[in-house]
C-alpha cells in the first residue's frame, strides 16, 4: 500500500489510525510511519479520538447509550451487527464524556482492557477513567464466559471509582450473555452508508455534488458494506485525485475507486490464470510487494524469490530472453520517470498480494525467507523497506500466521549490529501489537522473551522500542512490566531498558506506585553484589525522577525497602539528590523527614544518613546547605531519641499501681 492508498478506518470492530503527533516518531523510522503506511491503530489516544470524530456517523440507538454512560460509575454493554462501525462507536462513546489530560497532563486514564491476557495488572480505577473493553472478537461460549467473570469484575470496580466503561459485545452470541448483564446493554443500529461515504470525502476536502453519489452502483455498495471498505472507498477516490492518472473530475475518481473495490479480485484471479510461468507469476508478487522501489531494486527481488523458490535458471543467456521492460509492459506494470514501479491500475498491488497469500498457501513460508532477505536490499530507503515489511505482516496476519512476523522481528534484530536496532523489526513488532486479533499474541511473546535470559541485545532493543512506542499507549501496565523483566539484565541494552522503564513510571502517578510496589517486592540483599531490583528502586525515588508534587506516602515506602537493606553505594545519590532539593526549593523539604521516618528503627541506617549529609554540607558550610544539612541531623535525632525513649520504656518492664501513683 502506498501513501496515496492509506485511508482513514471507521472500522465495525478494527482500530482507528493514528492522528499526526509527536507521538509517532519511532526508533530509527521516522515520523509517522503508521500513518504514512496505512496500519490500522490499536491506540486510543486524543489525537486518534478526534480524527475518528470528525469522520464519525453516529448509528440509531448511539443517543440513548451516550445518555447512559454519563452517570458517574456507568457501564455500558453495546450489541450491533459486524460492519456495523461498533469499535469506533465505543471509542466515541467515551470520547463524548468530555475533555483528558493529554499526554504529558495529570488527567483521566483512556484504556484499552485485554479480554484474555492473564498477566495484566489490577485495574485500580479512578474517577472518571474511560475503559474500552472489545470482546467482539469471541467466537466460543467456554471463552465468552470467562470474559464475563473478568467483566463482571470490572464492572464492581468500575461502579465504586465512579469511572466509565464500554463493552462491545460479540455477535450471535447473544443467549450466552449473563442474565444480570442485559440491564446494561444497548443496541446500535447501522450508521446510513452514505451518509459515512460523505463524511469522508468532505474530510478529504473532495468536492462534488450529492446527485454525484447518485450512482446505482453505488447505492447498494453503501448500504450493504462493512464501515472499513466505506472508508477505504473514501480513501481511493483520494488516491486516485492525488495520484493524477485518472483524469480530473471526482466521477472518474469514483468510478476508479468503485472498480477497485468491487472488481479486482477477481481481474487478478483472471491475470494469474493467464500468467503460466514461474518467472511471470514472481514478478507480479515482486512488483505488488516492492511497489514504488526503483526498477533495479524490484528485478534483484524478483530474482531473489526465484531462487528462495528454488526455480531453475533458463539455460538462454539473458541477452536471449524477453527483457525486462517487455516482461513489465505484458503484466501491466508502469515505470514512472524517477524509474520506480508501479502497477497502472488502483489499488491492484494490494489486491495481488492478496491474492497471491490466499491461494498459494504452501508458498508462505518460502515468502517469509524471501522477505527476510530481500527487504534488507541495499536500494531500498528505510520508508521502502518499511513498506515492505508493512505488506507482508498485514497478509500474514491475514491468513492467521503471526509467527511468520515475529519470526522476521526476531532475525532482523539478532542481525542488528552494535548499538543499534533493524527499524524493520520495530516496524513488524508494533505492527502485531497494533493488530485486533493478534495484538494479544505478540503481547505474550513480548513476555516470554522479556523473561527469557536468550534474548539478544538486539531484541531487547527492538522489544523496548516497542514498550516505548506502542505498548507503553496502549496497554502501559504491560509495558511497564516486560521493561522492568529487560531492565534487571547485563549489558548496555539493558540499560537502555532501565532508561525508559524509568521515563514510563515518570509520566504517571499510578505507574510510578506501581512501579514502586514491584521492585519493594524484588527487593532482596544479594550476596554476589548489587541487587538489580534495589538499583532500579534507588534510581526511582531519587529527587529528579520523582512526580509533582512529590507522592510522599509511595517514597516513604520506597526509601523504606532501600534503607531496609545494608548501607551500599547506592544511598549516596538517593539522599543527596534530596539534599539538593531540599536546598534549592523549599517545598521539598519534607522530604528530609519522611526519608528519616523510611530508616526509623535502623540504628545502622540512620548513621549512614547522616554520614552523607555530614559529606554533603561539606567543611565549608554553605549556608544554604548547612541549613538543610542541620534539619536534617535534627530529625535524625529525633528518631533515635524517640527509639531510645521507647527501648528504656519497654526495659522498664510493667509498673505496679504503687509506681503510678
Amino acid at each position: 500500500m502506498t501513501e496515496q492508498d492509506r485511508v482513514m478506518v471507521n472500522d465495525p470492530r478494527g482500530p482507528v489510525n493514528n492522528g499526526s503527533g509527536p507521538q509517532t516518531i519511532y526508533y530509527g523510522v521516522g515520523p509517522n510511519w503508521m500513518i504514512r503506511n496505512g496500519v490500522e491503530s490499536l491506540r486510543i489516544v486524543r489525537e486518534d479520538r478526534l480524527r475518528l470524530a470528525d469522520r464519525f456517523v453516529p448509528p440509531l440507538g448511539y443517543r440513548i447509550a451516550a445518555d447512559r454512560l454519563e452517570k458517574p460509575g456507568s457501564v455500558v454493554l453495546l450489541e450491533a451487527p459486524p460492519g456495523s462501525g461498533r469499535r469506533a462507536a465505543a471509542i466515541m462513546l467515551l470520547h463524548g464524556l468530555g475533555e483528558d489530560g493529554g499526554a504529558d497532563e495529570e488527567g483521566v486514564r483512556f484504556e484499552e482492557l485485554s479480554s484474555t491476557d492473564k498477566e495484566e495488572a489490577a485495574l485500580a480505577p479512578g474517577e472518571g477513567d474511560r475503559f474500552l473493553l472489545d470482546l467482539s472478537g469471541i467466537t466460543d461460549e467456554e471463552a465468552y464466559a470467562k470474559a464475563q467473570r473478568r467483566l463482571a469484575m470490572h464492572r464492581s470496580q468500575v461502579q465504586e471509582a465512579r469511572a466509565h466503561m464500554v463493552v462491545v459485545l460479540p455477535s450471535g452470541m447473544e443467549h450466552a450473555l449473563a442474565p444480570d448483564l442485559e440491564p446494561h446493554t444497548e443496541r446500535l443500529g447501522r450508521p446510513r452508508g452514505i451518509a459515512v461515504v460523505t463524511r469522508y470525502l468532505r474530510m478529504d476536502r473532495m468536492t462534488f455534488s450529492p446527485a454525484d453519489l447518485g450512482s446505482a452502483d453505488l447505492q447498494p455498495l453503501s448500504d450493504r458494506s462493512p464501515m472499513r471498505d466505506l472508508a477505504r472507498l473514501a480513501g481511493l477516490v483520494r488516491s486516485a485525485r492525488d495520484s493524477g492518472r485518472f483524469g480530473a473530475e471526482f466521477t472518474g475518481w469514483l468510478h476508479q475507486a468503485m472498480h477497485a473495490v468491487t472488481d479486482r479480485a477477481g481481474d487478478v484471479g483472471r491475470q494469474v490464470a493467464t500468467v503460466r510461468t514461474a518467472p511471470e507469476r514472481a514478478l507480479l508478487l515482486a512488483t505488488a510487494v516492492f511497489e514504488e522501489a526503483r526498477a533495479d531494486t524490484v528485478y534483484e527481488a524478483w530474482h531473489s524469490l526465484l531462487r528462495t523458490v528454488r526455480h531453475e535458471e533458463e539455460a538462454t543467456s539473458e541477452l536471449a530472453r524477453t527483457d525486462f521492460g517487455e516482461r513489465l509492459v505484458a503484466l501491466g506494470i508502469e515505470r514512472d520517470p524517477d524509474g520506480r514501479l508501479r502497477f497502472g491500475r488502483l489499488a491492484y498491488a494490494d489486491a495481488v498480494r492478496t491474492y497471491f497469500w490466499a491461494n498459494f498457501p504452501g508458498l508462505r513460508g518460502h515468502l517469509r525467507d524471501w522477505i527476510g532477505d530481500a527487504a534488507g536490499l541495499r536500494g531500498l530507503t528505510t520508508d521502502d523497506r518499511v513498506n515492505v515489511v508493512i505488506r507482508f505482516g498485514e497478509r500474514s496476519l491475514a491468513v492467521g500466521r503471526p509467527d511468520h512476523l515475529f519470526g522476521l522481528v526476531e532475525l532482523w534484530a539478532r542481525e542488528a549490529s552494535g548499538a543499534s536496532y533493524d527499524p524493520r523489526a520495530v516496524a513488524a513488532l508494533e505492527l502485531g501489537l497494533r493488530h485486533e486479533r493478534f495484538g494479544g499474541w505478540f503481547r505474550k511473546r513480548m513476555y516470554e522473551c522479556a523473561t527469557s535470559g536468550t534474548s539478544s541485545d538486539g531484541l531487547v532493543r527492538v522489544l523496548t522500542a516497542a514498550c516505548v512506542q506502542s505498548l507503553g499507549t496502549t496497554h502501559p501496565d504491560q509495558a511497564l512490566v516486560r521493561l522492568h523483566h529487560l531492565a534487571v539484565r547485563k549489558g548496555e541494552a539493558a540499560r537502555e531498558a532501565r532508561d525508559a522503564l524509568l521515563d514510563l513510571a515518570g509520566r504517571d502517578r499510578r505507574l510510578y506506585r506501581l512501579l514502586i510496589d514491584r521492585l519493594r517486592g524484588r527487593t532482596r540483599r544479594d550476596p554476589s553484589g548489587v541487587e538489580p531490583h534495589l538499583l532500579l528502586l534507588t534510581k526511582l525515588l531519587t529527587s529528579d525522577r520523582a512526580l509533582e508534587p512529590p507522592p510522599w506516602p509511595d517514597l516513604f515506602l520506597g526509601w523504606e525497602a532501600v534503607f531496609s537493606q545494608p548501607p551500599t553505594e547506592l544511598w549516596n545519590p538517593l539522599v543527596r539528590s534530596w539534599l539538593n532539593a531540599a536546598a534549592s526549593d523549599s517545598t521539598r523539604e519534607m522530604a528530609l523527614g519522611v526519608m528519616v521516618g523510611a530508616a526509623c528503627g535502623r540504628p545502622a541506617a540512620l548513621h549512614r544518613l547522616y554520614a552523607i549529609a555530614c559529606d554533603w554540607s561539606g567543611p565549608t558550610r554553605h549556608p544554604s546547605r548547612a541549613a538543610v544539612a542541620t534539619l536534617f541531623w535534627q530529625h535524625i535525632d529525633h528518631a533515635q531519641y524517640a527509639r531510645t525513649e521507647s527501648t528504656e520504656r519497654a526495659g522498664a518492664g510493667p509498673r505496679t499501681t504503687e509506681e503510678t501513683r
